[in-house]
């Protein structure tokens, strides 16, 4: 099944890197693709689990589009922010 959540906050590779790592440690991940330009995020789940993937990219600082006002939008940005230079430094690491 082929779930696509437009969300915020996704900025470069390092962004892509850490969204894909975390959801890609979830059993029921089979594939995950980050279109970075657009703010996509495409997950080909064995079921449809997109509240729970919606809720896993929030709590990483990527929220569903539209759904992060004030405070919680603030929190979102900054955890994007730590989400993207963990996802950096692996991926020089990696490399």
């Amino acid at each position: 099944m082929k779930i696509e959540i437009a969300v915020e906050n996704i900025k470069c590779a390092g962004c892509a890197g850490s969204i894909k790592k975390n959801l890609m440690a979830d059993a029921g991940v089979k594939s995950v693709d980050v279109h970075i330009e657009q703010g996509v995020v495409v997950i080909e789940a064995i079921e449809n689990k997109s509240n729970d993937f919606s809720a896993m990219l929030l709590k990483m600082g990527y929220p569903e589009t539209g759904t992060a006002e004030g405070i919680v939008a603030a929190k979102a940005k900054a955890k994007s922010f730590v989400s993207c230079a963990i996802g950096r430094v692996e991926n020089m690491v990696n490399k």
